[in-house]
C-alpha cells in the first residue's frame, strides 16, 4: 500500500469518527462516507458521501450542514492526523448508490 493510499485510508477513518461523535449539528443525518480523495500536493480532501433518506429536501439539509460545519472538521482532522498542512475539503454527493438503485429497479421490473 502506498504512502498516499494509507494516508487516505487514516483520514477516512478519521473522519468517520468526527463525524459520528464531534459534530453536533442535528442536520447531518446518517451519512455513509463512500471514498476520499486527497490529491498528491495534499491540498484538496474530496469527501463523497450518501445520506441514508433518500428524499431531496435531506440531501440539500445534509449538504448545507456539511458545509457550515466544514472548518470545524478540517481543524479537527489536522488535529488528529499529523500533516503538513491541512487540507480544503469539498464534499459531495456520490450519486452512484441512486444510479443502482434506479438500474436494479429497471430490472425488476422488466424480470
Amino acid at each position: 500500500m502506498s504512502k498516499h493510499a494509507r494516508l487516505e485510508s487514516n483520514i477516512n477513518r478519521a473522519l468517520t469518527g468526527i463525524l459520528r461523535e464531534s459534530v453536533k449539528n442535528p442536520d447531518i443525518g446518517f451519512i455513509t462516507l463512500t471514498e476520499i480523495k486527497l490529491t498528491n500536493d495534499l491540498s484538496y480532501l474530496t469527501i463523497y458521501y450518501t445520506v441514508l433518506d433518500e428524499s431531496d429536501e435531506s440531501r440539500q439539509k445534509t449538504a448545507k450542514a456539511l458545509e457550515r460545519s466544514k472548518a470545524f472538521i478540517r481543524t479537527t482532522l489536522a488535529q488528529q492526523i499529523n500533516m503538513r498542512k491541512s487540507p480544503q475539503l469539498v464534499f459531495k454527493y456520490d450519486v452512484s448508490l441512486d444510479t443502482g438503485n434506479r438500474i436494479e429497479k429497471g430490472l425488476k421490473e422488466v424480470l
